[in-house]
């Protein structure tokens, strides 16, 4: 399911996304829903990409975002001849902690 960058400023709370880096210096976005993962794309429909990561995460900036975790995966068992796995080869890492975090009252 794809998520539009005006729906995705008006949700009422943050949400978590995972910025996937697909190849060298290209990344893209989706954000975790209720309803599943939902990629993040433009008035046009199009697909956010960018060739930077800070880029991503400056658009990013301005969103109610929870975390931000970056995923990678990595296809070298596949191209080295290796079976395939039956587990996940993705590297993750989070990148921030929530942005917008519950106000701190006294």
């Amino acid at each position: 399911m794809r998520l539009t960058i005006n729906e995705f400023a008006a949700l009422p709370n943050a949400v978590d996304v995972t910025i996937h880096s697909l190849e060298q210096a290209l990344y893209q976005v989706t954000v975790s829903l209720p309803a599943g993962p939902h990629l993040l794309v433009d008035k046009k429909r199009k697909t956010i990409r960018t060739r930077s990561l800070q880029q991503m995460r400056e658009i990013l900036q301005v969103l109610p975002v929870g975390t931000i975790t970056l995923r990678h995966e990595s296809a070298y068992d596949e191209m080295i001849g290796q079976p395939p796995r039956e587990s996940s080869n993705a590297l993750e890492v989070k990148l921030s902690h929530e942005m917008y975090p519950e106000p701190i009252i006294h």
